[in-house]
């Protein structure tokens, strides 16, 4: 490992220490570099999620070595049911080469801290309660040389330096905003809303997904586009979530508070999602999705997980992302590492955009068709009443929502999916 110059240099800083921050570091520190985790709260703490994680997650967990055994406080998961138009479909995780065949459900407070703690582990520095408040830039080339930061209780002012910096703020991202990077309009975004209620089904072992969200408060019933979870998480409580896209006209008019708890009062009683099983506040977040902040790498600066918008347009899905592209950006940095000149780091550098439209852009560029379609009520009733009785054509929908696919030697729907992928333009 290089040695740290100072307690306030590195080789790569990482600002923020959720999925896609920690990922990024583990792989960093595991290659020898030094690296400074930069966490502005303190573990455990809350985020906002669905908690379920699909094998694609899974993957990237037992890359990183973590114990993901159910004696580790992991509940597995065989798969999706999918609930809409008068129907209920179960279908199991596909059998894949590249993929498990099982999901996780693990609450966020306890499935980030794991991963920082991994992180840190394998040799990054970690600093909790430590609030980046800007980027140092060299006048001269407009580079990013570190940040500035409020650490501790005291809030005492430091500035960390390092030539190359990871921003894996979340969809807030203060740093890529503080260097110019501004969020694209024309890229969906999603808003995600979720509780948690004691319940009877705390132990389902399947993600429970319904495609139909019915608000039936007013004199008429309307359908909503987005859809609902309930996730049981094996602890005595179930997440009960929706999440809701911005192409519709009723995004901005709602309170999806209101429509989270008019969707619940709906459920059979004995589930418990009652008003007094509550137990916590409903929250929300949003879901930057399909590369809604680019470029994603700039003047020494990388985005990673929600700062760059990689949340999956198809299914809200944001964890996996984060992960995959934190892993992406660790090996690009490690070569650009190991070059001789600034030049040569450069050319390395540029790589990782190209690798994430390479990886995702095509596949992305689907899902903003789906969004824009889905965004019709209309469209989503129909769906869900005549897919969801042709079991094959639902197998094949879960494959493409989930992004799970044989990427050689799969099946004819990973064929499919893989083709209508690489067709389709990197944006």
């Amino acid at each position: 490992m290089t040695e740290p110059l100072s307690d306030h240099t590195a080789d790569v800083i990482v600002v923020g220490a959720g999925p896609a921050g920690s990922t990024t570091a583990y792989h960093l520190a595991r290659a020898g570099l030094d690296v400074l985790l930069l966490e502005k709260t303190e573990f455990p703490r809350e985020k906002v999620c669905g908690d379920g994680l699909t094998p694609r997650a899974v993957k990237q967990l037992v890359a990183m070595g973590i114990d993901i055994s159910e004696e580790a406080g992991w509940l597995r998961n065989k798969g999706l049911r999918i609930i809409g138009g008068g129907t209920r479909l179960q279908l199991d995780w596909p059998d894949l080469a590249s993929y498990p065949n099982y999901g996780l459900v693990r609450k966020r407070d306890d499935f980030d801290e794991q991963l920082a703690r991994n992180a840190q582990k394998a040799g990054a520095r970690l600093h909790e309660r430590c609030n980046v408040t800007g980027p140092v830039i060299d006048d001269r080339t407009g580079r990013i040389t570190g940040v500035t930061a409020r650490l501790g209780e005291e809030k005492r002012e430091v500035t960390f330096h390092a030539p190359l910096v990871v921003a894996a703020d979340g969809n807030s991202t203060r740093l890529s905003l503080a260097m110019g990077l501004h969020r694209r309009e024309d890229r969906p975004m999603g808003v995600a809303v979720r509780t948690y209620f004691t319940s009877p089904r705390h132990e389902d072992d399947y993600l429970e997904s319904w495609l139909e969200l019915w608000d039936r408060r007013g004199a008429q019933d309307r359908l909503l586009p987005g859809y609902g979870w309930i996730f049981g998480m094996g602890d005595g409580t179930s997440n009960v979530g929706l999440g809701v896209l911005n192409t519709s006209a009723s995004f901005k008019e709602l309170d999806w508070r209101e429509v989270l708890k008019a969707w619940c009062a709906s459920m059979p009683e004995d589930w418990g999602y009652t008003p007094e099983n509550m137990t916590g506040p409903i929250r929300g977040a949003a879901l930057p999705m399909a590369f809604n902040r680019q470029p994603h790498y700039t003047r020494g600066l990388l985005l990673v997980g929600d700062a760059g918008g990689l949340v999956n347009p198809f299914n809200g899905e944001g964890i996996a992302y984060a992960m995959e592209s934190g892993q992406i950006a660790a090996d690009v940095i490690v070569q650009a590492h190991a070059r001789a000149t600034p030049a040569q780091r450069e050319i390395a550098l540029q790589r990782y955009p190209r690798v994430l439209k390479d990886t995702y852009g095509g596949y992305y560029t689907l899902g903003r068709a789906f969004v824009k379609l889905i965004g019709n009520p209309k469209v989503m009733q129909i769906a869900a009443q005549r897919g969801l009785t042709h079991p094959l054509l639902m197998k094949f929908t879960l494959k493409l929502l989930a992004n799970l696919t044989d990427p050689t030697g799969g099946d004819a729907m990973d064929r499919i999916i893989n083709g209508l992928s690489k067709v389709a333009p990197k944006a």
